[in-house]
């Protein structure tokens, strides 16, 4: 970074410290571990109940695997309907420090939105997090578009374009908290600061990694030109097409911006012993247990005219099966054997990580550890 001082005795570059810049092929995360019911909508048996025990527990699991990062979802109310999913959570930046000091290996996250938290106060939070990890940590910064949400904060959701000027402006003065040595001022459209100041600085040199997943052709440039980790979805199975899409996001960022950016994606683990048993599975917690109305009301609330996003009617059953199912994850239904050939898939077209849930959560990651990972490990992905 230009102008950056110099390292100071406690810093590391971030390359060596954050093993989201580490050079495993295939990099895997967990996604959504802070919220109740994880990342479906359904009132399916054995999801996951958010209490510090069980969340420490999936963070555990996955340390064992060494996980590269473990990504939690700001949310501070639920969807409704009859389970009211991702109501009960922990607050992301507190959940990062606890699950900081309870791991050794994997990359810690907090998603933060940047109209809910002043930049001084999220670049002081996540420095401590840098310490308590060692450098593990990763700042996921999020525009918002759950305009309910915000209002319970009695704060109105900006127009499109005007997002992307505020999070370019919050995360410069993030980004000058963190390596300027001197105070200073700074008067912008949305922030006035005299004489800024933050120390100590992050474990991390220049500073710690940052993730965002900017879908739109706005936010698509915002994360290629500030951001480290790029987070988006994968929504065909056809591999040309899904390789396309991720390479449009490293043509972006080396083309315009001359970066590097690490491109991620998450996916829905449904396995079992046979094809049909797992997408019998599959049927029962989303077709018969599933929170239609919880994820119809996600879906329609995306959508909204502020967010400018034309879902047609049509489309917007299919999009609330993908979130019942596991937050708009890639399924991938089957046997180990068979999981294990889509995360070779998902590699092959691109993708840097892949954040991983599972339907039951804790039992899900448990077989995951015991029987599908060893069988991944064969692959090479993971050297």
């Amino acid at each position: 970074m230009p102008g950056t001082p110099p390292p100071k005795a406690h810093q590391k570059h971030r390359l060596e410290s954050n093993p989201a810049f580490g050079s495993r092929k295939l990099k895997l995360g967990t996604f959504q571990t802070n919220l109740d019911s994880g990342c479906v909508m359904s009132d399916l048996d054995g999801r996951l109940e958010i209490t510090w025990p069980n969340t420490v527990t999936l963070a555990q699991l996955a340390d064992a695997m060494d996980f590269e990062a473990l990504v939690p979802v700001a949310r501070w109310r639920g969807f409704g309907g009859a389970t009211d999913p991702q109501g009960p959570g922990f607050e992301t930046y507190t959940w990062a420090a606890g699950i900081a000091g309870a791991t050794r290996h994997s990359g810690v996250v907090s998603t933060s939105h940047v109209a809910l938290s002043h930049p001084i106060i999220a670049a002081k939070q996540s420095t401590v997090i840098d310490h308590i990890s060692n450098g593990r940590y990763t700042l996921n910064i999020v525009n918002g578009w759950n305009f309910p949400e915000m209002e319970m904060f009695g704060v109105s959701l900006l127009e499109h374009e005007e997002r992307y000027a505020y999070a370019e402006e919050w995360l410069s003065i993030v980004k000058r908290l963190w390596t300027a040595d001197d105070r200073f001022d700074h008067d912008g459209k949305f922030y006035r600061i005299k004489g800024g100041y933050l120390q100590p600085k992050p474990i991390q040199h220049p500073y710690p990694a940052i993730m965002n997943a900017g879908s739109s052709e706005r936010g698509r440039h915002f994360a290629c030109k500030y951001c480290d980790l790029v987070f988006t979805n994968i929504r065909s199975h056809d591999i040309a097409t899904n390789t396309a899409h991720v390479a449009a996001y490293h043509r972006l960022a080396r083309e315009e911006y001359g970066r590097e950016v690490r491109v991620w994606s998450n996916a829905t683990i449904i396995q079992a012993e046979t094809e049909k048993e797992a997408r019998d599975f599959y049927h029962y917690y989303v077709h018969e247990k599933g929170d239609w109305v919880a994820a119809r009301y996600v879906i329609d609330t995306m959508g909204a005219e502020i967010n400018q996003r034309d879902y047609p009617e049509a489309r917007r059953n299919a999009m609330a099966e993908m979130m019942i199912s596991g937050w708009g994850g890639f399924p991938l239904v089957g046997t180990k054997e068979q999981i294990v050939d889509g995360l070779m898939t998902l590699s092959k077209i691109g993708l840097d990580g892949v954040l991983l849930s599972w339907p039951r959560y804790i039992e899900g990651m448990r077989e995951f550890s015991d029987v599908t990972y060893p069988l991944l490990k064969q692959t090479g992905l993971r050297d």
